[in-house]
């Protein structure tokens, strides 16, 4: 696989990752990159120590698909670390256009991930019925409040580890309702870009360290997953993707405030329906657009498959 394109495909799940309600994992599905992506965390094995422990680097880099995960990886940190400063000033400013672009995004993603079935069955609807009322139950689940305990931090990392790699299941929502959303993805990442490494560093590690294991253990799940009960596996997955739209809707009002340091700081939205003006007009076609954008990186990575 070209290593730019395994880039690019790792930018833009990085920048899904950064925006609460947005799976980059369903970015890697309908890329084409998944399943590859799981079976490459999943060769972090005791083969892959032993290997690395003899110097044997070239079978090491093999065992462990090294560059396809580098490449991969270099696209996901530096899509955090330069759209993070732009994703707030985004959220701050235009809050529902964000929103829409990336609704549209997921909305146009649900077909495509559905049809990676390949037998519908009673069974199947029943996944699919519990990966939506799992998505939903997450949103409306009351936020916590911000905690920088070393503990709890590690906690974060690896709860969303496991739901970025989790399509349709937002790393940067759990965040969110952990109450560390602004903490890490937000604040330590624009610190940490600025050199500020007394105030980013101290947050961002124990974050690193629970996200790596939560990675790693997870990916070994999911590979037997798809290997034992693949239809049932995406199928959970397109209930995910298709119950992710309530959280990332575009018009919201702010649920639950708290004051800190002097600033007000939001916990939770809740839903409204929009209003009948110019902005409801941007905001549909904004939502076209990222549906656009959506079938148009599932036509190019269908065509490459091809």
């Amino acid at each position: 696989m070209n290593l730019f394109g395994v880039f690019l495909k790792g930018f833009a799940m990085g920048a899904a990752n950064v925006v609460p309600g947005v799976s980059g994992g369903t970015v890697a599905f309908i890329t084409g990159i998944y399943e590859r992506l799981i079976n490459a965390l999943k060769s972090f094995d005791l083969g892959a120590i032993k290997l690395l422990c003899s110097l044997k680097l070239k079978e090491f880099i093999e065992h462990v698909d090294f560059w396809f995960l580098a490449s991969l990886g270099a696209g996901v940190v530096t899509s955090v670390l330069t759209l993070a400063k732009v994703l707030e000033i985004g959220f701050e400013k235009y809050p529902i256009y964000v929103a829409a672009l990336f609704f549209g995004l997921i909305a146009a993603s649900i077909p495509s991930v559905g049809k990676m079935v390949k037998r519908w069955s009673f069974s199947r609807f029943v996944a699919l019925a519990v990966g939506l009322a799992v998505a939903l139950c997450l949103a409306f689940t009351p936020a916590a409040s911000e905690c920088t305990n070393i503990f709890y931090l590690l906690f974060c990392g690896v709860v969303a580890m496991c739901s970025m790699i989790i399509p349709g299941v937002s790393g940067s929502f759990v965040l969110l309702l952990m109450g560390n959303y602004q903490l890490i993805m937000i604040s330590s990442v624009n610190k940490l870009r600025e050199g500020n490494l007394s105030e980013s560093v101290p947050v961002l590690i124990p974050v690193v360290v629970g996200a790596v294991f939560g990675l790693i253990g997870l990916s070994h799940f999911l590979s037997w997953l798809f290997k034992r009960f693949h239809d049932v596996a995406v199928s959970v997955i397109t209930g995910f993707v298709a119950g992710s739209l309530v959280i990332i809707w575009p018009w919201k009002t702010p649920a639950q405030t708290i004051i800190k340091n002097g600033e007000a700081k939001i916990l939770s939205y809740a839903n409204e329906l929009p209003q009948l003006d110019t902005q409801l007009a941007i905001t549909a076609v904004i939502i076209l657009l990222g549906a656009g954008l959506m079938l148009g990186v599932e036509k190019l990575g269908s065509s490459k498959a091809e």
